[in-house]
């Protein structure tokens, strides 16, 4: 069931601790679902109780540690040792008296761990207070350091096997997000469509199916497109809504991201002109990234093309993403706004929404994209305008 050769895994090992070296760390433990499967191939839906990948600095192998009905899963799915898969009884799980990192502590300890200087994602979603409280109890000789984005950095540049499944990702959501013009009409329920993005992005194509996406279709319409992060309802879409629609493809935990902005029926002349605007930034901004620029210099070519129409954007318009589990698909490291100087380099993988939000509508259209040797690659193909139910694929040249 592995994604990858054993070498490629190593290879993240080895990247994993120069940067353990740089930080003055000599114990990891990796909570975060995502750098769990970075690291070892780990791959269950059970980040909903406490688990972890453990790398030391001076031993080969990382151990995985979680609850003993998941310990087959990771036998299942990682390259690790079988004496490297250790689990603890479920009288652990949801316990009052008792905690997972109450074991996990003794078992650092009996191992010669117990006096080391530690690395804790203290900003990971799956590692709780209560959880840090126990290890601090447990290893109380210990030196705890925060290394919440430690491996999301090593995840940023992508092996050129990563970059082939986001690229099939691309692939369903191009799927998914036809299926969804295709279904949006007036009359028709909003949970209905949604049925049938989710119908197309597990499918997948005749060569591959999907995996479940980090994050839900997020699918507002009519007044509700002036917010971004709504899901959807049973309500059935009228005559002349506005439908943002945000969702990706997800193969082997990869994502591509796609945002479009549909319409049933003809909109007013203002919603037009800021989808203009949007798409003229967006394509601007695409045309400058490439190797060598910073995050806020892509930025900053966005938000001088938008300010010759006197439109404002205060808030990000993308950032990196791939690998990932529930509840999101960016990796939380570099984004498109002002102040990031992270310099883009070949495969770095990017999902750019320059998404505009007024307080009566929205308008959201974006690409994911990799950087190549030599400028990027946006990686799904899907006319970049503001879509009608009859205009899908009527190309023109704001389309690439």
């Amino acid at each position: 069931m592995q994604s990858f050769e054993m070498s490629e895994f190593q290879e993240r090992i080895q990247r994993t601790k120069r940067r353990m070296e740089a930080e003055g760390l000599e114990v990891l433990l990796i909570t975060d679902p995502a750098n769990m499967n970075y690291l070892s191939g780990y791959d269950g839906w059970s980040f909903y109780v406490d688990q972890m990948v453990v790398v030391i600095i001076d031993e080969e192998h990382p151990l995985w540690i979680g609850r003993k009905m998941d310990a087959n899963g990771a036998k299942a799915t990682t390259w690790l040792y079988r004496e490297n898969i250790i689990s603890y009884t479920d009288d652990y799980v949801h316990s009052d008296v008792k905690h997972p990192m109450d074991f996990v502590a003794d078992i650092l300890r009996q191992i010669g761990q117990g006096n080391r200087v530690i690395g804790v994602e203290m900003g990971a979603y799956y590692f709780s207070a209560l959880a840090f409280e126990h290890l601090k109890k447990g290893l109380p000789n210990a030196v705890w350091k925060n290394a919440t984005l430690l491996v999301n950095h090593v995840r940023m540049i992508k092996s050129d096997q990563e970059i082939a499944y986001i690229r099939n990702a691309a692939r369903l959501v191009e799927g998914g997000m036809t299926k969804a013009i295709q279904s949006i009409a007036e009359g028709v329920r909003e949970c209905d469509v949604v049925g049938d993005i989710y119908q197309s992005l597990i499918r997948g194509t005749p060569e591959f199916g999907g995996d479940y996406p980090a994050i839900v279709p997020m699918l507002p319409s009519g007044e509700n497109t002036c917010t971004p992060h709504l899901t959807w309802t049973d309500k059935k879409y009228r005559d002349k809504d506005l439908v943002i629609i945000e969702l990706a493809g997800c193969y082997k935990r990869y994502h591509c991201p796609m945002a479009r902005t549909v319409s049933i029926g003809p909109q007013e002349d203002r919603v037009n002109d800021i989808a203009s605007v949007v798409v003229e930034g967006l394509n601007e901004a695409l045309a400058f990234a490439k190797p060598g620029v910073t995050c806020e210099e892509v930025e900053e070519v966005w938000r001088r093309t938008i300010a010759k129409y006197g439109v404002i954007k205060d808030s990000r318009i993308g950032y990196s993403m791939g690998l990932n589990y529930p509840p999101d698909w960016g990796e939380h490291t570099a984004s498109i706004r002002q102040g990031d100087r992270t310099v883009l380099k070949p495969n770095m993988a990017f999902h750019m929404i320059p998404g505009i939000w007024y307080d009566d509508f929205g308008i959201e259209i974006s690409e994911s994209f990799y950087v190549t040797n030599s400028g990027i690659e946006v990686l799904a193909n899907m006319p970049r305008k503001l879509i009608t139910a009859t205009n899908l694929f009527a190309m023109d040249n704001d389309v690439v």
